[in-house]
């Protein structure tokens, strides 16, 4: 199957491509593009189709947020509206929306701190998050956003106990994993873990290449991140962070990223 066939985006090009700045910017567009509903979640359309086939690394969080989306939809506005082919759209769309700025920074720090690097044949894992190079691919346990009521979902209710939910999971998620086996995936949060361990017991994962454990990189972990690349000492950490539990993860993520590079 051709992941990077963009049905979806098919369907929703025209009302992307003519939506005003407006209906993009204040978020009236994706109300609009719902794909299901089930009691007060809804599930949304936002351009996060395109994958990238020669990845060596997928990242994955838990859902595109609102703001992610209404990101992805300007940018794939942007591009239709100066010609672009409808994959080439899709392809910036999901680029444009992907991780940037500190998160990706501190992403970088610790995927190197835990010595991925060499494993993907580079010096630093800065080089593969250059978009040009395609060897980084960003998904979500749940490919397109969802929300519980007016908020971002956030893990309740459970994924994997909630059909409308699971059933994403088994469509799109399953379909990213039996087209990058040989990658190694970086789930980011517990509930993308969970996604991913599902997908292992089901055989469609090999879980020495699921690296489980390294913190969010998000700015709300500053403190878990400091401490885990060695920037701050155990005796100066607040009551927040539980040490033994991240000296634990760095020792388990070197000694399998070493296991995978023997």
């Amino acid at each position: 199957m051709d992941l990077n066939n963009v049905s979806l985006f098919d369907r929703y090009a025209s009302a992307i491509g003519s939506a005003t700045p407006r209906e993009l910017a204040e978020g009236d567009l994706l109300q609009k593009l719902t794909l299901a509903r089930d009691g007060l979640l809804t599930t949304c359309y936002a351009p996060f189709d395109f994958v990238a086939l020669d990845a060596r690394l997928v990242v994955v969080g838990i859902t595109p947020g609102r703001t992610q989306a209404v990101n992805a939809l300007v940018a794939a506005s942007a591009a239709l509206t100066a010609g672009k082919e409808k994959s080439e759209a899709s392809r910036l769309a999901k680029q444009t929306s992907s991780f940037s700025g500190s998160m990706r920074t501190g992403l970088v720090s610790m995927l190197d701190h835990i010595g991925l690097a060499p494993l993907l044949g580079a010096v630093s894992c800065a080089e593969i998050f250059d978009p040009s190079c395609g060897l980084v691919h960003f998904t979500s346990a749940l490919r397109y956003p969802v929300f519980v009521g007016e908020s971002n979902y956030n893990g309740n209710p459970d994924m994997l106990k909630t059909p409308l939910l699971k059933s994403m999971i088994d469509k799109y998620l399953v379909e990213e994993a039996r087209s990058l086996r040989e990658a190694v995936w970086l789930p980011l949060g517990p509930q993308a873990a969970r996604a991913l361990e599902y997908l292992s017991g089901r055989g469609l994962l090999d879980r020495k290449q699921v690296l489980s454990g390294l913190p969010h990189p998000s700015g709300a972990n500053a403190e878990r991140i400091s401490y885990f690349l060695g920037r701050k000492s155990r005796e100066s950490l607040s009551s927040k962070t539980n040490a033994s539990t991240l000296d634990a993860a760095l020792e388990k993520l070197r000694f399998q990223v070493d296991a995978l590079s023997a």
